[in-house]
């Protein structure tokens, strides 16, 4: 008995359109933006403890390390979202 031909798969249908959207590169302020902030989080910890809690912000006393791990944990969550 002959085989039938296999139907021809629309580009919607076979997912090579959504795929090709989703796995475009991130722009070229993405990763320094990203590794900028992870730094700036790290250097703000770093420097509140070297400080003795004068710098960055002395009215803010321990808050300064909230701030530091904020800025930090935003560079982090942007790691979800890099595509080389």
């Amino acid at each position: 008995m002959p085989e039938s031909k296999p139907r021809k798969k629309s580009t919607r249908e076979s997912g090579v359109a959504s795929t090709q959207a989703a796995t475009k590169p991130n722009a070229v302020w993405f990763k320094p933006v990203m590794f900028g902030l992870m730094l700036i989080g790290l250097f703000w910890i770093i420097t509140f403890y070297i400080s003795e809690g004068r710098f960055p912000v002395q009215a803010w006393g321990a808050g300064n390390i909230i701030a530091g791990f904020g800025i930090a944990i935003s560079g982090f969550l942007m790691t979800t979202r890099w595509r080389s």
